[in-house]
């Protein structure tokens, strides 16, 4: 009914698609493991659905919106919901929240994640909407077509506790892809995360060539000296980035330091 009452159409600068199916939101819940103590930061709440849902449920919920047409419909969402209208990639963001739970936009879903895993130290558990094949990414295996640079980043910071497919039905309007939910727990950050994310970066940036290759043309490292670290590692100088598993990238930042 009071998505009905919303005239805001989703527009596709920003990726929407909101959540219309409330049945949906039980299963949020229990991959998110919601409690009456967790701060819960919500990007993309587009209508609300989500974020009534949440705010009956945990302590504090903090929203951010970059569409400003949604604020009627978010003016009033209870004491213990903050909105704030912004992009949330430029935007700082809250380091009071223990969870990052949302629905969030297509178009910058995978950054916002990366960026949370070391910029939000204090988010313990994600439950995230995301583009079926972007689900997939984050927990892909090495040498698989998935397997990219935000698997070995996300993996390297967390570990999955759901996944949960969903019907395209759910959303208004319907997406042309397939979406999932998927949850994940923080572990503990390898020491110099910040410089692996750096070397990971770089050797995906040119995946179809050999790693060495790859440090060297996004200007991480030269020829030589990945060739050299590879080794290190027992790896072949003529490997590909995507065949070493997230733990040998640790110890790859290693070699090259």
């Amino acid at each position: 009914m009071f998505l009905a009452a919303v005239s805001t159409r989703p527009k596709k600068e920003y990726g929407q698609h909101f959540l219309h199916d409330p049945n949906i939101l039980e299963v949020i819940g229990r991959l998110a493991d919601l409690g009456p103590d967790d701060v819960v930061l919500e990007i993309g709440p587009g209508r609300g659905l989500l974020t009534r849902f949440l705010a009956a449920r945990v302590r504090r919920v903090h929203a951010v919106e970059i569409d400003l047409a949604l604020e009627p419909a978010l003016s009033d969402l209870g004491e213990n919901v903050d909105v704030v209208f912004g992009d949330a990639l430029q935007l700082e963001l809250p380091n009071d929240a223990t969870k990052l739970v949302a629905n969030l936009p297509y178009n910058v879903a995978t950054p916002l994640v990366v960026e949370s895993l070391d910029g939000l130290p204090n988010i313990a558990l994600w439950c995230v909407m995301v583009q079926r094949e972007v689900a997939d990414r984050f927990f892909a295996q090495p040498g698989t077509k998935d397997y990219g640079a935000v698997s070995v980043l996300v993996q390297l910071a967390a570990e999955r506790t759901g996944f949960h497919a969903v019907s395209r039905t759910v959303f208004r309007p319907q997406p042309n892809v397939d979406s999932a939910l998927v949850a994940f727990r923080r572990t503990e950050l390898p020491e110099a995360y910040g410089r692996i994310k750096e070397v990971v970066t770089a050797a995906f940036a040119h995946r179809r060539k050999t790693l060495p290759n790859s440090l060297a043309l996004a200007g991480a490292a030269s020829r030589e000296e990945g060739a050299e670290a590879l080794a290190a590692i027992g790896r072949r100088a003529e490997t590909r980035a995507e065949a070493l598993a997230p733990a040998e990238f640790v110890a790859l930042e290693d070699a090259l330091r």
